[in-house]
């Protein structure tokens, strides 16, 4: 008995709305028949998510565009029984220019090429990214928020500090951080939240002109924010107590990592097994295309380098020759320099363990050549995520 063609729906999510071509089967000219074809327009509410699950669609391929955009639309659609699949943005972009020749980009343009692709290569799961497991999902969406949070609340301490300049000059320079689940005792002084008598007795010795209602709003907003964190930090905590990333905490243990760094490193490389062929780390022999050369390329440990945002690139054109960082984890490669700055080039801050030497030899190493700074802890935290690399193999697969 034949089998029904399965119905693709190529889905291109914008901001509050999406553009869906359905597909049975692969149009013999994508280019005429992207002038006739009429592309359905869904926006971001109950009737439009009913009309998209009224196409009874059995796949639906999408862009990873825009977590929040999507996440609606993938959560409905997963719950109505249709398959999703990511594509990546460079891989549709190649095809939707050299095999089908559309126009240039626009929602229409995607919507096709996205229904194209999963006619294409449906069978390949190759040619589709990875989803995240829901657990590393949860600790992504929560490790984003983190750096959400902490963006938000610089402008308003800012702020606060200017003002407590000529109000209470006297702690307007005060470093007042979260060290256990209570708010900062400054900015909850401020707010009213919690008592101090070393802020009562410099407040009333102080030079200052009197603090305003508007510092204390700016107090109370930071304590809220300030306990927003501490519950994200306390979920994160119970998630990494999952028994698969066991193994994983005995390496970050090793390296000094703090909550936030382990959480966002995991949300990049878990499972280790994805970067590895067989099991085991991918190394090929390939002859060099400047020396000719047959030289070892690291082809797992590149991957790995990748995700976390710390693998060089080359440019060249004509004479000129450059190496640049681009790709991966922006906030993975933020987070592996503070982790240099804090406790590899601070000596006194410095792990004790072979790591911490290997580390901080190279690095003082790389100083002492009056190497610029930048370029040094770059350097470094590459080197610190190849020595990761080797750890995790070895936990993870006993070699």
């Amino acid at each position: 008995m034949k089998t029904q063609p399965k119905l693709i729906l190529g889905i291109d999510v914008s901001k509050a709305s999406v553009a869906v071509c359905c597909l049975k089967e692969r149009p013999a000219n994508p280019r005429q028949f992207y002038y006739t074809y009429s592309f359905d327009k869904f926006d971001a509410n109950s009737s439009g998510v009913r009309s998209l699950l009224g196409l009874g669609g059995d796949i639906a391929i999408m862009e990873p565009t825009g977590t929040n955009y999507s996440k609606i639309w993938i959560t409905h659609l997963e719950r109505a029984g249709v398959e999703v699949r990511l594509v990546g943005h460079k891989e549709l972009r190649n095809y939707r220019s050299y095999h089908l020749g559309l126009p240039d980009k626009d929602d229409d343009a995607d919507a096709l090429a996205l229904a194209c692709y999963g006619l294409d290569y449906g069978e390949d799961s190759g040619r589709f990214l990875k989803r995240r497991s829901p657990i590393i999902a949860r600790i992504r969406e929560l490790v984003l928020r983190l750096q959400h949070l902490n963006r938000v609340q610089s402008p308003i301490i800012n702020r606060a500090r200017q003002d407590l300049a000529w109000q209470f000059p006297e702690v307007a320079g005060v470093r007042s951080e979260r060290r256990t689940k209570d708010t900062p005792l400054l900015w909850a002084w401020l707010a009213g939240e919690r008592q101090s008598t070393m802020y009562d007795r410099k407040y009333a010795e102080s030079c200052g002109l009197g603090i305003s209602g508007t510092v204390r709003l700016h107090a109370q907003r930071l304590c809220s924010i300030s306990r927003e964190e501490a519950a994200i930090e306390l979920e994160l905590s119970e998630l990494l107590l999952e028994r698969a990333f066991s193994p994983y905490q005995r390496v970050f243990n090793k390296f000094g990592f703090g909550l936030r760094l382990r959480c966002v490193i995991l949300s990049q490389v878990f499972p280790l097994e994805d970067f590895l062929l067989e099991g085991m780390p991918e190394v090929r022999k390939l002859r060099g295309r400047v020396s000719g050369n047959l030289t070892k390329r690291h082809l797992s440990l590149r991957r790995f380098q990748k995700a976390l945002g710390v693998a060089p690139s080359q440019e060249s054109s004509g004479d000129m020759r450059r190496i640049k960082i681009v790709g991966g984890s922006a906030l993975c490669r933020k987070s592996l320099w503070q982790w240099v700055f804090t406790r590899i080039e601070v000596k006194r801050c410095r792990l004790d363990n072979e790591i911490g030497k290997a580390l901080g030899d190279y690095l003082d190493e790389q100083k002492a050549q009056g190497k610029p700074v930048q370029l040094v802890r770059a350097r470094t935290s590459a080197k610190g995520v190849q020595l990761l690399f080797k750890h995790l193999v070895q936990e993870l697969t006993n070699i």
